[in-house]
């Protein structure tokens, strides 16, 4: 007998979302904050130093792990061809319509031959419900040593989310010393990250597959 199927959400790790907040199926919660990008190639070597030691500093301010990830997408322009081909359709100078035909049709045969990639920057701020009460336990870690028993207690979710949201004002806050935007993302912006993550193959979001993991 053929190996029994699983569903394709059985491979998500996300059970619910809510309030922007990520709650996993093996536990814990996470945050997602949205960062803008910097254009390090075109600053002084001064700045260049001055950007790296505050980043360092900043990482260095942390007493909990982070994720720091790049998304990169294809950029779709198939709406923005329908729009230039309804202006084409109400423009009434023949001579324009010909302009805007010839535009739309560079521009589709330029991105078919050259894929243009959009990057996303991402920070992910988790938080589980067993903390460490030891405050020795990840210097043991470092070294080898093992955690002993009872060194944990576990959190009530008001505490842990309490928790979440302070290292996430210092996520923000530390990255805006640098001279970032970081904004933490809300329900619908967290489904379609995680559906395109998800389904990296498709460029469309489907509404009917994203309200699946609604439920």
């Amino acid at each position: 007998m053929p190996p029994e199927q699983k569903a394709s959400q059985d491979f998500v790790a996300v059970e619910k979302i809510e309030r922007g907040i990520v709650h996993l199926k093996k536990g814990g919660v996470l945050r997602v904050i949205m960062v803008s990008g910097i254009n390090f190639d075109l600053k002084s070597e001064d700045e260049q130093n001055l950007i790296l030691s505050s980043f360092q500093n900043f990482l260095n301010t942390l007493d909990f792990g982070a994720q720091f990830f790049v998304h990169s997408r294809k950029v779709n322009i198939k709406k923005y061809l329908e729009q230039m081909r309804e202006r084409r359709e109400e423009e009434v100078n023949e001579l324009l319509k010909i302009q805007i035909e010839e535009y739309t049709a560079f521009i589709e045969q330029f991105v078919e031959e050259n894929q243009i990639i959009n990057k996303s920057f991402f920070v992910v701020v988790p938080h589980h419900k067993m903390v460490s009460v030891n405050p020795t336990e990840g210097l043991m870690k470092l070294f080898g040593g093992k955690k002993k028993e009872g060194n944990e207690e576990t959190l009530s979710e008001e505490e842990t989310l309490q928790q979440l949201a302070q290292r996430v004002d210092q996520v923000v806050s530390g990255l805006e010393q640098i001279g970032l935007r970081a904004i933490p993302l809300e329900d619908e912006e967290l489904i379609e990250l995680y559906y395109n993550l998800y389904n990296p193959q498709l460029v469309e979001r489907k509404d009917a597959k994203i309200s699946e993991l609604k439920q």
